[in-house]
């Protein structure tokens, strides 16, 4: 075994595609009252977002604990890892990076193989697309260096835009940062958000869904020449509807990330983005 990917859950990888291209996936936890769940593991997403649409109670999420980080670098060392590079939500969102390197530095300490941690600064198919892109090279033979300089490339390229049906979700996970300015606005707005540098950020307000998208896909389309493309759904129809808006400045294949229970939890039934990685 080789240096090995780890991501935490809500880059919305499916397990079995993580399986597939050798990346270790750490869940996340989403609650609906005494009842706990690991994300993508306990609750799919067509079964977590059925819950949210009909249950009483709103769901919180929560960060591994330590002991659960320190198990996965654990085991990955003991199957022969030489290295490992973690990649995770952004800080500002999670506290799932912190916890992350404070485990990762008692791995380390204890075993001597090294672990880097990174902070994604995004989210989902964010840092998901590049994880899968990682994996792939870990597996041809590239060193922990070589992997870490690339993943910082990477995600320093990355640009998601996302639609979503509301701002109700947002909203009481305490997630909604500059968009709080919309709340109150128009109760129809399909609003248009920005994952930059770690944070939340509005970008636009359109009537209707459809519209959204297309805009979405006009201001993917203005970002330059584009390395790669993949999009995030809540669910098949909002996958269809963004495919059909990428194929319309886009030839290449388009990757789709399910958005997990987890990240759904604060994006809300009807969510969707496209992720486009800029070309260096």
């Amino acid at each position: 075994m080789a240096v090995c990917i780890l991501v935490d859950s809500t880059a919305d990888i499916p397990l079995d595609r993580a399986r597939e291209t050798g990346v270790a996936v750490v869940p996340l936890t989403v609650h609906f009252g005494d009842e706990t769940f690991r994300d993508g593991v306990d609750l799919d997403g067509p079964a977590f977002y059925r819950r949210l649409t009909s249950s009483p109670v709103v769901p919180t999420t929560s960060t591994p604990p330590p002991g659960l980080f320190e198990q996965h670098f654990r085991q990955l060392v003991t199957d022969g890892a030489t290295g490992i590079l973690a990649m995770h939500i952004s800080s500002s969102l999670s506290a799932t990076f912190s916890v992350s390197t404070k485990a990762a530095e008692a791995v380390t300490a204890d075993t001597g193989v090294p672990i880097e941690v990174l902070d994604s600064r995004t989210v989902s198919a964010g840092f998901g697309m590049p994880a899968e892109i990682l994996a792939r090279e870990a597996r041809a033979g590239a060193s922990l260096a070589q992997l870490k300089a690339h993943a910082e490339s990477l995600l320093a390229r990355v640009r998601l835009l996302a639609v979503l049906d509301t701002l109700e979700y947002l909203q009481r996970g305490g997630r909604i940062g500059r968009a709080q300015a919309w709340l109150g606005t128009f109760l129809s707005i399909k609003p248009i958000l920005e994952v930059r540098d770690g944070q939340l950020l509005p970008v636009e307000r359109v009537r209707t869904r459809s519209k959204a998208q297309e805009r979405v896909g006009q201001l993917v389309s203005g970002l330059g020449p584009l390395e790669a493309l993949c999009l995030v759904q809540s669910d098949d129809s909002v996958g269809d509807q963004l495919e059909t808006v990428a194929h319309t400045f886009w030839s290449g294949p388009i990757e789709r990330f399910p958005l997990g229970p987890v990240v759904g939890t604060h994006a809300g039934p009807g969510a969707g983005a496209l992720v486009a990685l800029t070309q260096g």
